[in-house]
């Protein structure tokens, strides 16, 4: 592949950024900085009533999160209709464009007619041929092909063709003045130089009315990649009911952007038998063959457990940054730093998403910290209550707080009384964390420091917890 491609991920703001939306973007931004090319982000809100301003922050937004930058952009097509003019106008000029006064109750009418016939409802040409002049409330259409075929080489399905008889005049500029959906695209594409259309095969019955524009206009055709669509885990075309489908739901749901990425490339595409890349090697390694021509499943537990190896693999540093906002969200504030860290230290084995790390940090920093009553009856017997005693006289005259020092610490004592540490480890795991199950004794005693460790003893051992 040659040095020039460029590619474009085009939205319309009438929703958020969805899991479909999502890797279409990220094939293209793929395939584009493999080839050291260019990948431009347009908006497509041309759809007045349906278009709104959240959605397109919600899109950018979810880009930037996924790490999917942009070489130029974003452009809003709501700003470029003189663009689209002019390319209307060039038709209408070559002959390859016409006015068309039939209104909406006469295409109506045709249309049940020709259905009525078992016809296909497509425009029967009445303007065709007519020459008409501009005039108020006048739509212009694209004079398609009427015979022939329209082949092209689809990178993914290969050689698709497609009976001209079948397409039909296309509006190009509706009657308010508008430009249509297929002329708006072309011209961006034209304008912004764009060599390759990676897009979802539901586009796929646009391209030959898209090619038929580029040919009226003289103009070599783009190379054109149809990705099929993501199915839900019951084969059917994964929507709402398959769970979260909007990429930001999964950033507030506490996954990571990386594991999102992995998730979504992997979904109809593949590289031999590897499951999980860097953002490098998809890189490196992606290309069009490598696109199946089938559906792809989208699995979401699959996506969870791939977002916990991430994080088991992220450092403690970038994970504080991205935990702090689900942190703050609980009520947990102005955390000293280092306690922080030591606690994601603790916390990063048994997380599988960031919301449930932070629920994992109300055992160290919640405040007040309140015994769970029942639990602290169920471990402290008269016998576990008597060795806390003792074992607390030893934490108070503890030095070293760290995992050595605690366990050489709690070594001796047992040592000395001939304890086994079973016999006090769950007891002390619910007097320091409320919990029957968590990070290692000695871990969790670090993270809570000298003090807090000796705090949550004493109320239990007082009776104040029970």
């Amino acid at each position: 592949m040659t040095q020039g491609v460029v590619t474009r991920f085009p939205p319309s703001p009438t929703g958020y950024l969805h899991l479909g939306g999502a890797r279409t973007a990220l094939f293209n931004w793929l395939f584009a900085r493999k080839h050291k090319g260019k990948f431009i982000l347009r908006i497509e809100d041309t759809d007045r009533e349906r278009s709104t301003e959240e959605y397109a922050r919600d899109i950018i937004e979810s880009l930037k999160w996924l790490g999917i930058d942009w070489d130029e952009g974003p452009y809003f097509q709501s700003q470029r209709f003189h663009i689209y003019q002019g390319y209307i106008e060039r038709l209408l000029e070559a002959g390859n464009a016409y006015y068309c006064y039939c209104t909406q109750e006469e295409l109506e009418r045709k249309r049940q007619e020709a259905m009525e016939r078992g016809l296909k409802p497509k425009y029967d040409l009445t303007c065709r041929e007519k020459d008409l002049p501009e005039k108020a409330g006048a739509v212009v259409r694209l004079k398609s092909p009427l015979s022939g075929v329209t082949t092209f080489r689809d990178l993914v399905r290969g050689v698709i063709t497609v009976p001209n008889e079948e397409l039909d005049d296309l509006v190009l500029r509706r009657s308010d003045g508008t430009p249509t959906y297929h002329l708006a695209v072309v011209a961006d594409d034209i304008e912004l130089g764009v060599t390759h259309i990676i897009r979802g095969d539901d586009h796929l019955n646009n391209t030959p009315r898209q090619i038929a524009i580029y040919r009226a206009l003289g103009l070599q055709i783009p190379h054109y990649a149809h990705v099929p669509m993501i199915l839900g885990p019951d084969k059917k075309r994964l929507s709402k009911r398959h769970g979260a489908t909007s990429v930001m739901a999964y950033k507030e749901m506490g996954y990571l952007p990386m594991a999102l990425l992995n998730g979504l490339v992997r979904i109809g595409w593949s590289y031999g038998d590897q499951e999980k890349f860097t953002l490098p090697e998809l890189i490196e390694k992606f290309s069009l063959e490598g696109i199946g021509k089938s559906p792809g499943v989208f699995n979401q537990e699959k996506i969870l457990d791939l977002n916990g190896v991430y994080i088991r693999e992220s450092d403690e540093e970038y994970l504080l940054k991205e935990l702090i906002p689900f942190l703050e969200e609980i009520g947990i504030r102005d955390i000293e730093r280092e306690g922080l860290i030591k606690a994601i230290r603790t916390l990063k084995p048994r997380s599988k998403t960031l919301r449930e790390m932070a629920e994992g940090c109300r055992m160290y920093f919640e405040r007040p910290f309140v015994h769970d009553r029942e639990l602290l009856k169920r471990f402290l017997t008269p016998e576990v209550i008597s060795i806390l005693h003792r074992l607390r006289e030893r934490l108070s005259a503890q030095k070293s707080w760290d995992i050595q020092g605690l366990e050489d610490c709690f070594k001796g004592f047992l040592d000395e009384g001939k304890i086994k540490l079973k016999v006090i480890a769950q007891p002390l795991r619910v007097i320091l964390t409320n919990r029957t199950a968590s990070p290692g004794l000695f871990e969790v005693m670090e993270v809570l420091g000298k003090d807090e460790t000796l705090r949550r003893i004493d109320i239990s051992l007082l009776g104040e917890g029970i």
